[in-house]
């Protein structure tokens, strides 16, 4: 795999704040990478970092094989999508798409017909007359995208960008942008704390804690078998097992996590399954969520909506297939 953006003991210090801890990266060209992370997490200060907007306390990073640190951001090949859009009011909406190449020295009739074309890539074609209080915010968003791809960067950094949207237009907006990054087939680095965000578009996700990755790999490969409690816990929200609760049910004494749609929930049968109160029900749409309470545990479960549910506070039997239960790194 060809690296697009390479860290190496990367960190990054503020004081005594350790936002960027000692980072190993590599994001593949062409590819959808995902940085997903709650506040303070040291995402941010990542994409940061190849922005050239940080530089490294320590470490190295470099670019499609070129060593970045001590490059200014416009000598670098990258663009950055920030979540207010960041566009001048003052100006209409084709001279905001072309002002980057206006700084290049490029032409006026050369950058209006770039920023034309790239207007007409993020679906705004005719639109280059209007200001940017005249359109919504997912226009605006586009228009961000649209300025940002003019330059041709080689990578797209995307800070948060559909934070300031509602559900629907940021469900709309995560479609668009995988497909853009399909037929453009250039490098995407998004910043998001939605774990449904990265789960959906990403081709590979970074899970951040503290400053640290806690763990790498495909949307499938974190959601189902994530490596430490903290991914576990984070990402989908799955169940949290301690160890003598995990051997008492498959043997092995081991942290484990089990996702709320592979629990059962059925009337209470002595001997069966394991023993639970459920506690309260939370209705999704399409699914719903169960409170449940078992040896001390507070645990989820999910079925589909409009399944026979126990009343609140009523006995149930909980059941799950051993294989179902993912083993983790103790103490992670």
């Amino acid at each position: 795999m060809t690296s697009a953006v390479s860290f190496r003991q990367v960190s990054r210090h503020f004081g005594s704040v350790r936002a960027v801890d000692a980072v190993d990266l590599d994001v593949g060209a062409g590819e959808f990478f995902a940085m997903l992370g709650p506040s303070g997490s040291g995402k941010t200060t990542c994409l940061r970092l190849i922005a050239g907007f940080e530089q490294p306390t320590s470490g190295s990073i470099s670019i499609f094989g070129e060593r970045a640190e001590g490059v200014p951001p416009y000598r670098r090949n990258v663009n950055t999508v920030f979540q207010d859009y960041a566009l001048f009011p003052h100006l209409n909406i084709l001279d905001n798409v072309a002002y980057g190449l206006m700084v290049k020295g490029i032409g006026k009739t050369e950058r209006y017909k770039a920023a034309e074309e790239a207007l007409a890539l993020v679906q705004l074609p005719g639109y280059g007359a209007r200001r940017p209080g005249q359109l919504s915010g997912g226009q605006r968003q586009r228009v961000a995208l649209a300025r940002a791809l003019v330059n041709q960067p080689r990578v797209l950094l995307l800070d948060e960008p559909l934070g300031a949207l509602d559900l629907k237009l940021r469900e709309n907006m995560q479609e668009e942008l995988k497909a853009l990054q399909k037929a453009l087939g250039i490098t995407f680095v998004f910043v998001t704390h939605d774990q449904g965000e990265a789960l959906s578009m990403a081709d590979r996700v970074a899970v951040f804690n503290d400053g640290r990755i806690m763990q790498v790999g495909t949307p499938e490969e974190i959601y189902q078998r994530p490596a430490t409690r903290f991914v576990a816990d984070f990402v989908g929200s799955s169940n949290v097992l301690p160890p003598d609760f995990v051997q008492r049910w498959s043997g092995q004494h081991r942290w484990a996590s089990l996702r709320p749609e592979a629990i059962r929930v059925g009337r209470k049968v002595a001997g069966e399954g394991v023993p639970a109160r459920l506690v309260s029900t939370n209705y999704l749409g399409a699914t719903t969520k169960l409170l449940l309470e078992a040896e001390g545990l507070r645990l989820h479960a999910t079925v589909p909506a409009g399944a026979a549910l126990p009343e609140a506070g009523e006995e149930v039997t909980l059941t799950f297939n051993r294989e179902q239960l993912h083993l983790m790194e103790e103490g992670a």
